[in-house]
C-alpha cells in the first residue's frame, strides 16, 4: 500500500486515523474502514473500497494507492465528493494526477 502524502480523513476516522492507518498496514482490517483510492478503471475518478476487501489474494497481490480513509461508507462518499470537490478547485478539471502532482 502507498499512501498518498496528503491524507485525507473522514471526521469520524480523525478519531481514530492512527489505528486505522496501522491496522491497514499490518492487514489487520478492521469492519467499518473504506478507503479511497484512484479508480482502477479510465472511466472514474475515485474508488471507494471497505478495508476488508484487501484480505482477498486478488488485491493483496495489487499496489494501491490510499487517497483517503473513512468509518462508514457514508463517510466515504462525503469525503471522495470532498476531494473531486478540492480537485476541481485546485486544477480547474477532473484529473485525478494531475491534482495529485500539485
Amino acid at each position: 500500500m502507498l499512501w498518498y502524502d496528503r491524507l485525507y480523513v473522514g471526521e469520524k476516522a480523525k478519531k481514530h486515523r492512527f489505528s486505522i492507518i496501522q491496522s491497514i498496514r499490518r492487514k489487520k482490517y478492521r469492519m467499518g474502514v473504506f478507503v479511497i483510492t484512484p479508480a482502477s478503471n479510465g472511466n472514474n475518478i475515485l474508488d471507494i473500497y471497505p478495508a476488508t476487501t484487501f484480505l482477498s489474494p486478488y488485491y493483496r497481490e495489487k499496489e494501491f494507492l490510499i487517497i483517503g480513509i473513512a468509518l462508514g461508507y457514508g463517510e466515504a462518499l462525503k469525503l471522495a465528493g470532498r476531494i473531486v470537490e478540492d480537485m476541481y478547485q485546485k486544477t480547474g478539471a477532473f484529473c485525478l494526477d494531475d491534482f495529485l502532482k500539485v
